[in-house]
């Protein structure tokens, strides 16, 4: 049975990495949030820039407590500003429900920025010695969760990255493991494919179902909307079909488990390991963040040339294209384009570094690339407008 070493949480769950959150549910906490991070070991900054009220922003709130709840975080401590409507409790408690540690702090309660900075420092210090306490233990693959996501697309995504990945996704599920693959704009005319490979009639129509919502968001008839970026465009990609066709290349060939929505009502979470489509956002930083609430270990991230990152969850960035090529990509998948090297052989090379991420070993700028941990939801008024309810979120 192959293992990794992981960190083990109280709940169960398994964490490749051992950070320390800090989460401030407003913005005008974020200053504060910092400050304290900034003397911890292994602190992860989340910021809500988007509200501090509490209505109509559930999904959000979800995303913000279910990333705390993320294999990879030890310890949280959740602050506030306290003139919102949003109270740090209401993301801290099920996270310390869990068994981790998690804190909440109001700075107008604290009363002032420096003292609250003083006190939410102690208890950080407190979460930092408790990660530092926590061992790693062997632990099969089948707990490890990976997430699959492409950006920065071009021709060679389709031709070498998507494939690889692909190929790396069956294998890993072969193994045991489970991958989530998000941004269903992305697959937008693949619906016959994909219900093809879906374990029921139910979950085919629910990806169809969720594809089409996922088109009505984004776009709008007769307008002058972008739906390619123009990176996409000036790599070679002609049409949203190509593009699809492309991208689908990364979710494999394995049967469709389910499709794991992200709502109002919750984040439905891998039941038992095998592949699954998501409502993971194609935006790539909030596609980070989604694949934290998901519970995901790392993720797969298939590019022409680009860098993407995200601080709770490990980025393996993998490329074909050999003109943009740099030193932030982890696998390099160029020989395909050359017809050097088949798809196979990148495919092992991914999962090898998949297993060597989950005991331990950086991507190539985990420590280097920040990136905003950045927090999406769909708004509530559109989803009206569009005439959207959305399935509920039902946790077996």
């Amino acid at each position: 049975m192959k293992t990794f070493k992981g960190f083990a949480r109280p709940d169960g769950s398994v964490g490749i990495r051992n950070h320390v959150l800090i989460m401030a549910v407003d913005e005008c906490a974020e200053g504060i949030a910092r400050a304290i991070a900034d003397k911890i070991s292994n602190a992860v900054v989340v910021t809500n820039y988007n509200t501090c009220m509490y209505g109509g922003n559930e999904e959000m709130i979800n995303t913000m407590t279910q990333s705390g709840i993320n294999p990879n975080v030890a310890g949280a401590l959740v602050l506030a500003m306290g003139c919102g409507s949003i109270d740090p409790e209401i993301v801290s408690a099920p996270i310390r429900a869990t068994g981790r540690p998690a804190y909440s702090l109001t700075c107008v309660k604290q009363k002032g920025t420096r003292a609250t900075i003083q006190e939410g420092l102690e208890l950080a210090k407190q979460l930092e010695a408790y990660a530092a306490g926590v061992e790693r233990v062997d632990t099969p693959v089948s707990e490890l969760i990976v997430g699959v996501k492409c950006g920065g697309s071009d021709t060679s995504s389709g031709i070498a990255s998507n494939p690889s990945v692909g190929r790396a996704v069956d294998m890993m599920v072969e193994d045991g493991m489970t991958a989530v693959a998000g941004e269903l704009i992305e697959l937008i005319g693949c619906e016959d494919i994909l219900r093809e490979r879906a374990v029921s009639e139910e979950v085919a129509d629910k990806i169809v179902r969720l594809i089409e919502e996922e088109e009505k968001r984004w776009h709008i008839e007769g307008a002058d909307v972008e739906t390619m970026s123009i990176g996409n465009s000036v790599g070679g990609l002609t049409t949203l079909e190509e593009k699809s066709l492309g991208a689908l290349h990364k979710t494999g060939t394995c049967a469709i488990q389910d499709v794991l929505q992200i709502n109002s009502s919750g984040h439905l979470k891998p039941t038992k390991p095998g592949m699954y489509l998501s409502e993971v956002t194609h935006l790539c930083g909030g596609a980070g963040m989604h694949f934290a609430a998901l519970g995901a270990h790392m993720v797969l991230w298939t590019t022409g040339g680009a860098g993407f990152n995200n601080a709770i969850v490990p980025v393996i960035r993998v490329s074909g294209n050999q003109h943009l090529i740099n030193e932030d990509i982890d696998i390099d998948a160029t020989g395909i384009m050359r017809a050097e090297e088949g798809i196979d052989s990148v495919a092992n090379r991914i999962v090898d570094k998949v297993n060597a991420v989950a005991n331990g070993e950086q991507t190539n700028i985990e420590e280097i690339g920040y990136a905003y941990c950045s927090l999406y939801q769909k708004d509530q008024r559109l989803e009206r407008l569009l005439s959207i309810e959305p399935i509920p979120v039902v946790c077996g």
